[in-house]
C-alpha cells in the first residue's frame, strides 16, 4: 500500500471518528506517537493526514500540546450519491442552465444583491490593462494577435504551470477566449460526430453543453465527491464501449470540489495509452486551492495524451474571457481551430494580463483569495450546519461551491421554481448530470462573502426545503 493510500486512509479514519463523536468538539486528538505506533504509519505520514484534516478545519494543532477537534468543526455529513453507469447517449442540455445564466446566478445564489469595493486584485488588473492600452502605438490597432496568443503572457503561464510541477515551453500554449472555448477545441480536434466521450458524473454542465453541439455522445462515469472519477468504474466503460475521449477535472471538480489522488491519475494515463484515449483536463479550479496546489495530471503526461484547459475566470475574473490550452498531439488542429473559431484575441488585455502576472500582482491576489474562500466555505457549511433535517454536504479543498443532497424525496427542479419567487437562484442536481439523474441534490457556491442577505437568503432556502428536524 502506497503511503498515498495510508494518509488517505488515517484522514479518513480520523474523520470518521469526528462525525461519529468519538473525539467531541476540544478533545484532544490522539498524539502523532500514538497513531503511528497503532497504525504502523511513518511520522510524516501521520502529520500529512492531520495538516490535511487542519485545512478542512476539522483540527487544530496547539504548540506543545497536539492536535484538537475545532471548535467550529462542521459537523455535517458528507453525500453518498453515486451515478448510474448508463449506455452512451446523445446529449440535449436543458433550459433551465440558460435561464441560470441569464440571471448571473452559475456561482451566486442571490446575484441581484452584490454590494462592495473592488478586490485589491481586480484594481491592479484594471490598471495594468489601463496602461497597455495607454502604450499602444503606431498600427497596432489594425493588426491581428498571432494565432497561439501574445508571447508574454504565454511565457508567464509557462512559469506559473512550472511552479505547479510542470515545466513547459511557451509554445506548448495557446490562448483562448477562455475555458469553455478550450474545451470545445480540444473535443472538436480529438472527436467526430457521434463519438463517445466519458465524463464525471455529477460533473461540469458546460461540458454537456459543448458534446451537445458538436454531435458526440456522452457516457457517463461515477465520480466520488472526495477523489474525482472512479477509475475502476471507467474501465468497466472503456472495456464495453469505443471512447474517443475522456474530461475529467483532477483538482477541485465541480461540483464537490473533489480532488483526484495522484495514484487515480497515473491510473487514468495508462488506461489512456491502453485504449487509445484522448484525456481533455479541466484545470480551472486548481489555484483555488485551500491548501497546497496540486500538480496538474498534464505533469504526468508522458505520451502526449493530455489536453490540458484552463482559464482566469475561477481564480480571478469571470469576465476576462482569457483562457489557454496545451493541445499535446493535437496542438496544431488546435491552432487551426482557434483561427477558425475565435481569429485572435485582444493584444492589449494579453500585455496587462501578462503584465499582472510578471510583477507579483497575481500571486498576491491568489494569496487573499484562498483566504477568503477558506473563510466563505467555512461560513457555509456552518450555515448548512443548522439546517434542519438530514442533509449531506461535501468539504472540498478548492473550487468555489459544496454539493448538497436532500433526503431522497426532495426535488430539487420543483424547488428551483419555489425558489426564484423568493429572489433565490439555485443550481439544481439533474444539471450536473445528462440523463437527470441527482434530482434531490444541488450546488450551492461561497464565491461570495456571506452577507446578511445573502444568509437571510441561504435561511429561506431551507424553509422551501421543508425538511424534518
Amino acid at each position: 500500500m502506497t503511503q498515498e493510500f495510508r494518509y488517505q486512509q488515517l484522514e479518513a479514519w480520523l474523520l470518521q471518528g469526528i462525525e461519529e463523536q468519538r473525539w467531541r468538539q476540544g478533545e484532544r486528538l490522539p498524539s502523532i506517537r500514538t497513531l503511528c505506533r497503532e497504525h504502523k504509519l511513518s511520522k510524516a505520514t501521520v502529520q500529512h493526514a492531520l495538516q490535511r484534516l487542519e485545512v478542512q478545519g476539522q483540527v487544530e494543532a496547539r504548540p506543545k500540546a497536539g492536535y484538537f477537534v475545532s471548535l467550529q468543526a462542521p459537523a455535517v455529513n458528507r453525500p453518498v450519491s453515486r451515478a448510474r453507469i448508463e449506455a452512451p447517449r446523445p446529449v440535449t442540455v436543458s433550459e433551465l442552465l440558460q435561464d441560470i445564466m441569464r440571471r448571473s446566478a452559475a456561482f451566486d445564489l442571490l446575484p441581484q444583491h452584490s454590494p462592495g469595493d473592488l478586490p485589491p486584485g481586480i484594481v491592479a488588473l484594471n490598471r495594468a490593462i489601463g496602461r497597455s492600452l495607454r502604450r499602444q502605438s503606431g498600427q497596432d490597432f489594425q493588426y491581428y494577435d498571432e494565432p497561439a496568443g501574445n508571447v508574454a503572457l504565454r511565457e508567464q503561464l509557462a512559469l506559473h504551470m512550472a511552479r505547479r510541477g510542470w515545466p513547459c515551453e511557451p509554445d506548448a500554449l495557446c490562448i483562448t477566449s477562455g475555458c469553455q472555448h478550450a474545451l470545445f477545441l480540444a473535443l472538436m480536434a480529438c472527436c467526430t460526430r457521434g463519438d463517445v466521450v466519458a465524463v464525471e458524473s455529477p460533473g461540469f454542465y458546460g461540458v454537456m453543453q459543448i458534446i451537445e453541439q458538436l454531435g458526440l455522445q456522452v457516457v457517463e462515469v461515477p465520480a466520488s465527491l472526495e477523489t474525482g472519477m472512479d477509475i475502476d468504474a471507467l474501465e468497466d466503460v472503456l472495456q464495453r464501449w469505443k471512447v474517443r475521449a475522456c474530461v475529467v477535472s483532477p483538482a477541485f471538480a465541480t461540483p464537490g470540489g473533489a480532488l483526484m489522488p495522484e495514484s487515480s491519475k497515473r491510473r487514468l494515463l495508462a488506461l489512456a495509452e491502453s485504449y487509445d484515449l484522448a484525456v481533455i483536463e479541466d484545470d480551472i479550479y486548481a489555484d483555488t486551492a485551500l491548501g497546497a496546489v496540486p500538480d496538474p495530471l498534464k505533469a504526468l503526461d508522458r505520451d502526449q495524451r493530455v489536453i490540458l484547459c484552463s482559464s482566469f475566470s475561477k481564480c480571478l475574473s469571470r469576465d476576462l474571457r482569457i483562457g489557454w490550452v496545451s493541445g499535446a498531439r493535437w496542438h496544431a488542429r488546435i491552432l487551426h481551430l482557434k483561427l477558425v473559431t475565435q481569429l485572435s484575441s485582444s493584444q492589449f488585455v494579453q500585455r496587462g494580463l501578462a503584465e499582472f502576472m510578471a510583477d507579483g500582482s497575481f500571486t498576491a491576489h491568489l494569496r487573499r483569495l484562498r483566504t477568503e474562500l477558506r473563510t466563505q466555505r467555512d461560513r457555509l457549511l456552518q450555515l448548512l450546519n443548522d439546517w434542519p433535517g438530514s442533509i449531506r454536504v461535501s468539504k472540498p479543498q478548492g473550487g468555489l461551491a459544496v454539493w448538497v443532497e436532500l433526503p431522497s424525496g426532495e426535488d430539487t427542479l420543483a424547488l428551483y421554481a419555489k425558489a426564484l419567487q423568493q429572489q433565490v437562484v439555485i443550481t439544481p442536481g439533474p444539471l450536473f448530470s445528462a440523463s437527470g439523474q441527482f434530482r434531490n441534490c444541488m450546488r450551492i457556491s461561497f464565491a461570495h462573502p456571506w452577507n446578511p442577505l445573502r444568509e437571510q437568503a441561504l435561511s429561506r432556502l431551507a424553509a422551501l426545503c421543508a425538511l424534518s428536524p
